[in-house]
């Protein structure tokens, strides 16, 4: 891989500088549909955390790698199905996309059987839009509620997609208001266009792709969903 993508993310890691924040956010270099071989160089530069949305195309990525490199840690920031999970849990160490207690329940079955412990957001669907995943905000206290008490799990923040109609900035200060008062301390929120917004709002994990490596062959994309899909 050329050395584009490593100067990318240091544009964007030495941007981070600028803001005051105590602690400095992570930087999840969102990876999906791009093979492994594209990301050769950002892991040897020692970037660690890198996301995907298709729990296939993680495992037929990042299992090999993931056996001689401890330091990476793979990150699910797709919808991910309740069959699904306990392929998930196995090759993810974060889930940003926990929603339902049907998922919760077999994340923590997996858990179980694999011996292993993960950490999770809850998505929240800040503009209750129909098309996208997550728990309604007046949900997402009682859910929380039953995940810790109920499940375990070790949920460590919110996540959120906000809408896309020129209010980001509201959207991003709710969740971060949200997020404060049910103790949670951290915050997976931010894109490429956006996340400079969201570290105002105290993101501590930030999910950045096209702005560190380029944009996706998204013919290629259509044709690998549709593979996957058939999984």
């Amino acid at each position: 891989m050329s050395d584009e993508s490593i100067n990318k993310l240091k544009i964007i890691q030495e941007s981070l500088d600028n803001f005051n924040n105590i602690n400095k956010p992570n930087i999840i270099c969102v990876s999906k549909t791009f093979p492994i071989s594209k990301l050769d160089g950002l892991i040897k530069a020692g970037h660690c955390h890198f996301g995907e949305n298709k729990v296939q195309e993680a495992q037929d990525k990042w299992s090999e790698i993931l056996n001689t490199n401890n330091d990476l840690k793979i990150h699910m920031i797709g919808k991910l199905q309740s069959n699904k999970a306990k392929k998930a849990v196995k090759i993810f160490n974060f889930i940003h996309s926990l929603d339902n207690s049907r998922l919760a329940d077999a994340c923590k079955k997996s858990e179980d059987e694999l011996n292993k412990k993960i950490s999770y957001f809850i998505q929240i669907n800040i503009g209750n839009e129909n098309q996208k995943s997550g728990l309604p905000k007046k949900d997402v206290k009682t859910f929380l509620k039953y995940c810790l008490d109920e499940r375990k799990l070790n949920i460590i923040g919110l996540m959120v997609i906000p809408p896309n109609d020129n209010n980001t900035e509201k959207y991003f200060a709710e969740v971060s208001n949200l997020n404060d008062q049910l103790g949670l301390k951290d915050l997976s929120m931010g894109m490429s266009s956006d996340y400079k917004l969201a570290l105002k709002y105290r993101a501590t994990y930030l999910r950045i792709g096209s702005a560190i490596l380029g944009p996706r062959n998204f013919t290629k994309w259509i044709f690998l969903s549709y593979y996957l899909l058939k999984e």
